[in-house]
């Protein structure tokens, strides 16, 4: 039964974040990894959606499950805004 605590604890984590600028790194197998950032989208029963931006104005929508977070083939960290404000 920890486990399906586990997913909904994950799940929960991720809904807090929609909307905001993370960096994902996910394993794609046999050493080969690859990191990204783009905007969590959406929440789902099973899954969540990450988009992704790219130089050429293409928009790609990926999609992951909450087991890939748990057994760590994708991990997810919240991106620090690169605006600072100044005071004047």
């Amino acid at each position: 039964m920890e486990e399906k605590s586990d997913l909904f604890k994950i799940r929960r984590d991720i809904e807090g974040f929609i909307g905001r600028k993370i960096q994902l790194k996910a394993n794609r197998g046999r050493k080969k990894s690859f990191v990204k950032e783009g905007i969590l989208e959406k929440s789902y029963p099973s899954i969540f959606t990450v988009k992704f931006e790219n130089d050429f104005d293409t928009t790609r929508r990926v999609s992951y499950s909450y087991t890939d977070i748990l057994t760590n083939v994708v991990e997810i960290k919240l991106c620090r805004d690169e605006t600072k404000e100044t005071a004047i």
